[in-house]
């Protein structure tokens, strides 16, 4: 290592340059659903674990279509039939 070196030309900021479209941010993941998440990538013979999370994300989002409400009475549904036990089925006359 040298005593001293040469910052004069130096720049801040990210090594690579991002894509455009794309923004660098700093996120907090439970440490399972990383080590999930990674291990897909391992399975498969390799990858990026970061690529993978996006894509999950992507298709979360892109599967939104219903609304709040649709949600909430489809749940509500269930959790009533549950409560009710299963259906019997009437025989015919």
């Amino acid at each position: 290592m040298r005593k001293e070196y040469d910052f004069s030309k130096a720049r801040r900021g990210a090594v690579v340059s991002l894509p455009k479209g794309k923004t660098r941010i700093t996120i907090r993941l439970d440490d399972d659903l990383l080590e999930w998440f990674k291990h897909q990538v391992d399975a498969v013979g390799g990858g990026n674990y970061q690529t993978l999370i996006n894509q999950a994300l992507h298709d979360f989002v892109a599967n939104q279509k219903q609304s709040m409400e649709d949600v909430l009475r489809r749940v509500v549904r269930e959790e009533l039939g549950r409560l009710r036990g299963p259906k019997r089925v009437r025989k015919a006359a």
